[in-house]
């Protein structure tokens, strides 16, 4: 299949090239292999620690207006952001 035709994204396009390749296999027990995933990512989500940090009003205020556009709490994005950052997800824009 060709991307224009579908309309896809590259990482939609990745996906479904890497399906028709061969390279997804079924698993036996799906029910017990999504419990195991769920709680991954509950692990990987749960907030058990506390940070203060000293941040500039601008900063602060900055991301406190991106949040608004967001629509999600700022502490929220500051968390998504140090996620990110630390998977190595976060890029700088030239």
């Amino acid at each position: 299949m060709n991307k224009k035709d579908l309309n896809l994204t590259d990482e939609e396009q990745d996906i479904l090239d890497s399906y028709e390749a061969g390279e997804w296999q079924s698993v036996d027990d799906k029910v017990s292999e999504m419990k195991t995933y769920q709680e991954y990512a509950r692990a990987t989500h749960k907030k058990d620690r506390r940070v203060n940090i000293r941040i500039s009003s601008k900063n602060l205020d900055a991301i406190q207006k991106r949040a608004l556009e967001e629509g999600i709490p700022y502490q929220t994005l500051i968390s998504s952001i140090l996620h990110k950052y630390v998977n190595g997800r976060l890029v700088e824009r030239s």
